[in-house]
């Protein structure tokens, strides 16, 4: 058993507020846990409104000197940040893998996605240009610019504590705004290192600032009138509730909500590399991720090989600390949330679905209070249950039956979320016509989970995003900057004013 440790004696996370740490005021915290081992290693504070005012005063005391610093010196503070956030790659990934509990291989991985936007939003400079037309009328020019907002700010999950944020603040201030922060209470230590990081690289005190906290801390943001815009990553209900308390006070959104992504596997796929390709998609992270698969559609008769083939590798899987060697999945990030999955289990077992295999009661010797949850697998799923239903954001992957692939494609595009999806087949002409037809915002061929590259940008579509614009690439540039278009004419001593009608540029 774990030693219990004294709350009061406890570190506290800090806040990031005009360049420094300091402490909320607020009064009111919570734990962070080792999902690993199930002990409390700190405590983080819960901010009220007045530690959001102080944090968006700072943002907004900062914006008029940076929105008038050029592109280019702005984008060498990027560079000296991407070079500093290589340096410490390893040290963020133990922070993801300490609060959040997924394998050191896959925190790395995602920090090193994370860093990719930092070098897409170096090359911000040229993206934010305008154009320029001469002559559109006699002696009359006509030029257009992109200006940043002003003060930003960014709501993001448990599950990538280092690339979630990574996709929304070094493009909003390489566009020119400053920007808040409010990483998951329950991972807040990578976000706390990343600002310190920062300012080592040079960024002005103010520019970018981290704060911590639950409800009350989100709603001050969304309705603080000094936000410009807001992004977001989590659950739809939540999603759903920021676009619509930011588009009541007139911000700007973008809400990206939850998932249930398919992979269809057509009668003429290879059966072993999708069953190996669909290991990492369902269990990797635990299925803690929007992006994972957590259905499969199996057309025409390959269910019961496919099936085999993936109970055969799911059973094989090595469960434990993230920190261990050559694990493949880690714990789930809190208890309550490792209950709530298995209650899936349950529930998908009462509806009649064929249990293949079971992870409920699971545990790592020496580890027996981490938050683990072994691989299951259902089989013989309808869209009817539950568990096809809901986003279970846990290891259950359930496997459902579809006769052909006109079938399988009305099924995805029956489901409210859109996310991503993906399709295994040797057939180029399937996969194109698949690629066409689905009505999801990413898609893979041959590739279980289609995350873009940081210069595309990443969003689904339906109950999977509430807003007009994805995140990072030439979408979220769109977003974190306006357009404005300037008319000019110099005229001569001699020219007539304009008249009274409606001009014309002939």
């Amino acid at each position: 058993m774990n030693k219990p440790r004294d709350i009061q004696t406890m570190e506290t996370v800090s806040l990031w507020v005009n360049g420094k740490r300091m402490d909320a005021a607020s009064g009111r915290c919570g734990e962070v846990t080792n999902p690993a081992t199930g002990a409390v290693t700190r405590r983080v504070p819960f901010c009220n409104r007045a530690d959001i005012d102080a944090a968006v005063a700072a943002a907004k005391a900062a914006f008029p000197a940076w929105r008038d610093t050029p592109p280019l010196r702005r984008a060498r503070i990027l560079m000296r940040y991407r070079e500093l956030l290589e340096a410490h790659r390893d040290e963020l990934a133990r922070h993801v893998t300490e609060e959040h509990g997924k394998t050191l291989a896959d925190a790395t991985g995602s920090v090193q996605r994370g860093i990719e936007v930092v070098e897409f939003a170096m090359g911000i400079p040229h993206l934010v240009k305008g154009e320029h037309s001469e002559d559109v009328g006699t002696g009359v020019d006509c030029h257009s610019m992109r200006q940043p907002l002003g003060v930003c700010a960014g709501i993001t999950p448990f599950n990538f504590p280092v690339m979630v944020p990574l996709w929304m603040f070094p493009v909003a201030i390489a566009c020119g705004n400053t920007f808040i922060l409010k990483p998951s209470e329950k991972v807040p230590s990578a976000s706390m290192r990343m600002a310190e990081l920062f300012k080592e690289a040079g960024l002005p005190d103010g520019v970018f600032n981290v704060v911590h906290g639950d409800k009350e801390a989100v709603d001050a943001i969304l309705g603080h009138p000094d936000t410009r815009a807001v992004s977001f990553v989590g659950s739809t209900p939540i999603a759903r509730y920021i676009y619509e308390t930011c588009a009541r006070n007139g911000k700007r959104v973008q809400a990206l909500g939850g998932a249930k992504n398919h992979a269809v596997v057509l009668p003429d796929a290879d059966l072993d590399f999708a069953a190996d390709a669909l290991m990492g998609a369902a269990y990797g992270s635990a299925g803690e991720r929007c992006m994972a698969i957590s259905a499969v559609v199996a057309v025409g008769e390959i269910g019961d090989a496919l099936v085999a083939r993936l109970k055969d590798r799911a059973s094989r899987l090595r469960i434990g600390p993230g920190t261990g060697k050559d694990m493949d999945m880690g714990p789930l990030v809190t208890r309550a949330h490792r209950d709530k999955v298995a209650s899936y289990v349950d529930k998908g077992v009462a509806e009649g679905a064929t249990l293949v295999l079971d992870g409920r009661g699971f545990k790592v010797a020496g580890n027996e209070d981490g938050f683990f949850l072994g691989a299951s697998l259902f089989d013989r799923v309808t869209p009817e249950m539950t568990i096809y239903r809901d986003e279970i954001f846990g290891p259950v992957l359930v496997v459902l039956r579809a006769r052909t692939h006109d079938e399988a494609i009305r099924m995805i595009n029956g489901n409210p979320y859109a996310n991503g999806t993906a399709v295994f087949t040797r057939s180029g002409g399937a996969a194109r016509r698949f690629a066409r037809e689905i009505e999801v915002g990413m898609v893979g061929i041959n590739v279980p989970i289609p995350v873009p590259i940081a210069f595309y940008s990443f969003g689904g579509w339906r109950s999977s995003l509430f807003g007009d614009q994805h995140v990072h690439g030439m979408e979220g540039v769109r977003f974190y900057t306006r357009g404005k278009v300037v008319t000019t004419r110099w005229p001569a001593t001699d020219t007539a004013a304009p008249g009274l009608n409606m001009p014309t540029l002939g």
